[in-house]
């Protein structure tokens, strides 16, 4: 099936608030084109590098948005053109894109990455953390952020109970905050389970392999 049915077939199966992240990593412009030529506008990559390099070469219509972990000094890079950063887990890397925001007279959204996941490997933050943050004199002295909302990442499993158990959890702390700190975005899902995340209260999920095909290797 070409990029554009894989679209059509995933759109089809979306609510119609649910924003869809094309997630294009270690997928080539020619690809990414396909995509845009189907009406695709919103693109996720993992690597600032990789990102950057696909910015300069493609309309200037898309919006970016940065899903990998970030090391504080690549901020930089990206800070001109970069529509959303997923992945924020820490009050350190919310000074740097606020520093760097500042150098390019942006404001940059930002979303809380929340641990939900039963993985060691995954980052993010403790409930906990993301309430001290909030109301921490730091952070509210940062004036070049937005934080748009949260997002999270499951546990790599096909059962479907705790799957439902994670992306609940993060949707009570997103409707306890949401009110109160003017949160829009709730980031859960990939390709393997985001029609789960998206009735358990996602309106933006991240698929890549579902549109572009199985990646040659993983990052």
């Amino acid at each position: 099936m070409s990029i554009a049915k894989n679209l059509i077939e995933i759109k089809s199966q979306l609510l119609e608030n649910v924003t869809l992240v094309a997630v294009s990593k270690t997928k080539p412009v020619s690809e990414l084109m396909e995509a845009y030529e189907a009406g695709q506008r919103v693109f996720g990559e993992n690597k600032i590098q990789e990102m950057t390099s696909k910015f300069e070469e493609m309309p200037k219509d898309i919006q970016w948005h940065m899903i990998g972990h970030i090391q504080s000094n690549k901020v930089k890079y990206m800070a001109p053109f970069v529509s959303l950063i997923h992945a924020v887990d820490s009050l350190k890397l919310l000074k740097e894109i606020n520093k760097q925001a500042l150098k390019n007279n942006r404001v940059i959204s930002c979303l809380l990455q929340v641990k939900i996941a039963d993985e060691e490997s995954k980052f993010g933050l403790s409930e906990d953390d993301v309430l001290q943050l909030l109301v921490s004199e730091e952070f509210n002295s940062l004036q070049n952020i937005k934080i748009e909302g949260l997002m999270g990442m499951a546990t790599f499993t096909n059962d479907e109970a705790q799957l439902i158990q994670e992306f609940q959890k993060l949707n009570t702390l997103y409707a306890t905050l949401k009110n109160k700190y003017n949160l829009s975005t709730l980031s859960m899902g990939m390709s393997g389970d985001y029609p789960i995340a998206i009735s358990n209260g996602s309106n933006m999920v991240r698929v890549g392999s579902a549109i572009f095909g199985k990646r040659n290797y993983s990052i």
